[in-house]
């Protein structure tokens, strides 16, 4: 038995994306007016737009996500705890941090439990979501079962496959993998290449609680016009 969502349940799984390093102030203003617009739970931004999109977003329930040491996740534990509190006291209040990927190549589980535990510690204690992004393209079917024990000790707020900058994105596979290897209280996050709404109903089926995005707009429309075409207001998934 599915879940039934209406278009504003859809639009609350959604984090609102824009993360090219040209970027401008105007896309800014528009990724969040884009946010208001359809109600999204959440715009995801370099760590540097953290101020100005959470000032844009003042008042709304939507959320301003900084992506730390993004998309490489090569900085030291120190650099990315520092980068992770400087972009909560700019307004970001959820944190995307990308894994050390070398120490994951080198099987240091016990450096990635250190790193993911002193991310996490600091959102705690902000009260805000944390996200630790894999990049599952890049790791073998071991790598990722080693990350999700990590995360199963530490408990992020969610496990995420993909940061999108790398060879792909999410795949429903990864997705099925990181759900069957966390507990349940550790939500997954689906991101990159996810640009229409079969895509993102695979996703939401395969047990992601939450989509990163660029297409969101279009994704959303396409389930407005599904709707509109069944004479329904929601969808079971």
């Amino acid at each position: 038995m599915g879940k039934r969502y209406t278009l504003d349940d859809l639009a609350r799984l959604v984090d609102h994306t824009n993360l090219h390093p040209d970027a401008t102030e105007a896309d800014m203003r528009k990724l969040c007016d884009e946010a208001k617009c359809y109600h999204f739970k959440m715009v995801a931004i370099n760590q540097v737009q953290s101020k100005l999109c959470s000032e844009l977003l003042r008042g709304t329930d939507i959320d301003t996500g900084a992506a730390i040491a993004f998309p490489l996740g090569q900085t030291s534990i120190a650099a990315k705890a520092f980068e992770t509190k400087d972009a909560i006291s700019q307004g970001a209040n959820e944190i995307d941090y990308v894994v050390n990927l070398t120490q994951v190549k080198a099987g240091r589980w016990d450096y990635l439990e250190e790193e993911m535990q002193a991310i996490v510690s600091i959102c705690n204690e902000a009260h805000i979501p944390s996200k630790a992004i894999f990049e599952c393209c890049l790791l073998t079917e071991e790598e990722k079962l080693g990350l999700c024990r990590v995360a199963s000790k530490v408990h992020p707020t969610f496990v995420k496959t993909s940061t999108g900058f790398s060879k792909w994105g999410a795949t429903v596979e990864d997705v099925e993998l990181m759900r069957a290897n966390v507990p349940e209280d550790v939500q997954v996050k689906a991101a990159g290449g996810i640009r229409d709404a079969d895509t993102f109903i695979a996703m939401i089926k395969a047990g992601a609680t939450r989509i990163g995005c660029s297409a969101g707009v279009p994704i959303m429309e396409e389930f407005r016009q599904r709707f509109a075409a069944a004479g329904t207001d929601a969808i079971e998934i």
